[in-house]
């Protein structure tokens, strides 16, 4: 597995690293954050998603609160490139 660091949030502590990886090959982002609290999770899940898809978190998924300061790190597609499958920003 090839990664490449993007970042980490700038007010760190030694013991506490929001931090984003590239993985290079498939393009996936590895996100190491703050676990969502119970009522996040919760209002995630009031607030649900896709109709008639279900609202659990599966075992092997979790959900994270990442920082604000930490989406200047996600890669954006360039310029002209395809970006529309699988997004939903403007």
């Amino acid at each position: 597995m090839t990664l490449k660091f993007l970042g980490i949030s700038s007010n760190t502590p030694t013991d506490e690293s929001p931090t984003i990886w590239l993985h290079e090959e498939s393009g996936d982002l590895l996100i190491q954050s703050y676990k969502a609290t119970e009522k996040e999770v919760e209002d995630c899940q009031a607030v649900g998603s896709v109709p008639g898809h279900s609202t659990d978190v599966p075992d092997h998924e979790t959900i994270i609160r990442l920082p604000a300061e930490m989406v200047k790190y996600i890669p954006r597609p360039h310029d002209g490139e395809d970006d529309s499958a699988g997004t939903a920003g403007p």
